[in-house]
Formats: structure tokens, C-alpha cells, sequence
């Protein structure tokens, strides 16, 4: 069966385009966003790329030539100050989060912040702050809790078909030793954990609907970046177990494994979802695919569409906190040696 992005059951609605699309600006030209997220926002319902800022006035202007983008800055804070942007992108290093979301959000701009929205629990809550005192919304980007595939997984382990959900198993690695990435780097937020070991947190928590009571975690830390390169974590829900790895220094590979009481459920490209084909999960070994689709236009479109229509973000800020209290507790136990609870 095929599922496409506006499938209701698969929980994706897209709706009919507004006659305004929601004019947004990005901070920085990092690469998640000029070769995903602004290319797939610029084919969008809802959205239009306006500005792109650099501290480069040089590298704005030609990442705006090579995107079409119509407006460059030579600093993120001119962006801020240009009126016409409603909403901001920030796809900053993850040290810069906090910092230049609280300030977009300060200057009356709507946020979507990549992930892990910040490097601790204590600077996620000041974004709360910041969103209930100005009144603008606020949100992180896992552009996967709203991709067909994971809407429609949830919809099957709610329904009962392979039963109580009681256990996940999920996997995500690629191999990257370049001394001069931020995610070797571990002042600014690097490391296995917070780059890609957040989406294990995130999903287990989406599939349990639960938050976990408890958590062991282990790293392997690289010994010249001193980095996380490889955490392996244990989380303790009430209704069942998560057990995941993450790695910056193995082969790539992503999976994630969902086991019921009565059947199972296998999500073959859990993460890096593809743009070009369809996507597949496996019920008991039987193929459901989800039509084409492209993650980051879905998230966009849907936070666009919160902007318009006055309405949640799909993802509430709140989510952001609960993911990252998971986080710090599993460097916790890491340290300790012990279950930690977030």
C-alpha cells in the first residue's frame, strides 16, 4: 500500500496553500541547510526563503545567488532587523542555539531551531521564557517526527496490531574523524550523543508516549577530540525498553526495530529519509511503503502553517526539554556507572 503526504492516517496534512506564504530567513549557510532544508522550503506551499545571513557578506551573497534567495547579510543581526522576515531557521552550530534563538525570538521572529535545541536542560528552559513572555512560536527541528513513515509507525503501535509495544532497538552511525567539523568538537555540543544519538531519545519517546524513568548510558570518547564517538544507552519506560547506539566513527548504518507483544515493526531508513523514492517499513515482514515525500518541506509546511493560522507547532517546545533531560542523563550514568534519572 502506498501512503502519500496527505493521508490524514498518516497524520500529515498538508493543506490547500494560503494566498501569503510565511516569509523566513535562515542564520548561516551550514550545510543541513543549503543542501536540505532551504532547497526543500524554496519548493514549498507554505514557505519562502527571503534572506540568508553570514557573518561572510561574501559567502551570503553567493549562497543566495546559487539558492535564488532574493536578500543576503553580512551578519546575522541585520537579518533580524529586516521587518519583512516572519520566521527564522537556525541551523547553527549547537553552542549557538540558545543564543540566536532567544534573539530572533526577541526581535518578534517565529523559530525553528535544529536539534538538540540546546547543550542543557537550564538553557532549553530560558527559550520557554522567552516564548511565553514575547509570544512568538518556538520550535525544534526533528524534521521526523512529522515524515509519513514515523506517523504511520505510531499509528500502528497504537492500534494494537503487533500488540504493547515492550522493546526498541535502534542504530545510527556514520564515520567522520575531521578535526575541523563541529561535531569533533566538544566545547560547541560535538559528539555522537547530541548529533545523531538524539534521535533514538526522540523516536523511543514518540513510539512509548512515555518519558523514561531511568537511564544507563556508556561512551567511548575519541581521544584527541575528546568527543562521544561512540554512546550506547539503555531507557528505562514504564511500558518497556530502548536500547540504542549511536557513532561518529563506524560504518554508516541507521535502523530502527519496534517489538511488540504480538508482531514487530522494522523502519528500514529511520533518519536519513530519502527524497526520491518512497520509504519503507516492514509489519511482520510485510512491506508498507510511504509515497515520496520530502521530510524538511513537511516540516516547514506545517510550521508555516501554525504561523498562518494561529495554531501549535506540531512539536511543542516542552518536547525539547523532556529530550534533552534523556540526554544529560545518559552522560550522567556515563560518568556514574548508574542508572540516572532525567
Amino acid at each position: 500500500m502506498s501512503w502519500g503526504i496527505h493521508n490524514s492516517k498518516a497524520g500529515c496534512c498538508i493543506l490547500s496553500a494560503v494566498s501569503t506564504k510565511v516569509r523566513w530567513g535562515v542564520l548561516g549557510v551550514a550545510r543541513i541547510a543549503t543542501n536540505k532544508v532551504i532547497p526543500a522550503m524554496l519548493d514549498s506551499d507554505w514557505s519562502e526563503i527571503t534572506a540568508i545571513a553570514s557573518r561572510s557578506l561574501h559567502k551570503a551573497k553567493e549562497t543566495a545567488a546559487s539558492l535564488g534567495i532574493p536578500k543576503a547579510y553580512g551578519s546575522y543581526e541585520a537579518l533580524l532587523q529586516d521587518p519583512e522576515i516572519e520566521a527564522i531557521y537556525n541551523p547553527l552550530p549547537n553552542h549557538l542555539h540558545v543564543s540566536w534563538s532567544i534573539r530572533a525570538a526577541e526581535a518578534g521572529k517565529h523559530v525553528l531551531c535544529e536539534k538538540p535545541i540546546s547543550l542543557s536542560v537550564a538553557d532549553a528552559k530560558r527559550l520557554l521564557e522567552v516564548r511565553d513572555r514575547t509570544g512568538v512560536k518556538i520550535q525544534e527541528a526533528f524534521m521526523v517526527r512529522t515524515h509519513p513513515q514515523w506517523l504511520g509507525a505510531l499509528e500502528i503501535a497504537r492500534s494494537g496490531k503487533i500488540g504493547p509495544v515492550r522493546s526498541i532497538l535502534g542504530y545510527f552511525s556514520y564515520f567522520n574523524e575531521d578535526p575541523e567539523n563541529i561535531r569533533n568538537m566538544p566545547d560547541i555540543g560535538g559528539g555522537a550523543l547530541m548529533d545523531i544519538g538524539c534521535y533514538l531519545i526522540n523516536t523511543s519517546r514518540l513510539i512509548f508516549g512515555e518519558e523514561p524513568r531511568r537511564v544507563m548510558g556508556l561512551v567511548d570518547k575519541d581521544p584527541n577530540f575528546g568527543t562521544d564517538r561512540t554512546t550506547s544507552m539503555i531507557l528505562d519506560y514504564p511500558s518497556g525498553h530502548c536500547v540504542g547506539t549511536c557513532s561518529t566513527q563506524m560504518a554508516a548504518y541507521q535502523r530502527i526495530h519496534i517489538f511488540g507483544t504480538r508482531g514487530r515493526l522494522e523502519i528500514e531508513i529511520p533518519f536519513n529519509a530519502p527524497n526520491d523514492r518512497p520509504c519503507r517499513i516492514f509489519v511482520d515482514g510485510e512491506l508498507r511503503d510511504f509515497a515520496r515525500c520530502d521530510q524538511y518541506r513537511i516540516q516547514g509546511d506545517l510550521f508555516s502553517q501554525a504561523i498562518r493560522h494561529n495554531t501549535a507547532v506540531p512539536v511543542p517546545l516542552e518536547d525539547a526539554i523532556h529530550n534533552m533531560r534523556a540526554i544529560e542523563a545518559v552522560f550522567r550514568s556515563a560518568k556514574t556507572g548508574a542508572w540516572e534519572a532525567p
